[in-house]
């Protein structure tokens, strides 16, 4: 696994625009895993080299 100085960074611009595909609420961005997170849903969107991954089934569902 990467260690944060070396993942790619998804544009902040793009993550001011994106919101969740479910609920259509804002997502908070966890650098620290490299995710999306969606209170609202309880799902949490992976970013793979520096795209987020807006598919639900490939969401990791929160506790």
């Amino acid at each position: 696994m990467t260690d944060e100085t070396t993942r790619p960074r998804p544009d902040p611009k793009l993550l001011e625009l994106l919101v969740c595909p479910l609920t259509k609420t804002v997502l908070r961005y966890d650098p620290e895993r490299a995710e999306l997170v969606s209170v609202a849903a309880k799902l949490a969107y992976p970013i793979r080299d520096g795209i987020p991954i807006m598919l639900p089934s490939e969401a990791r569902e929160l506790d």
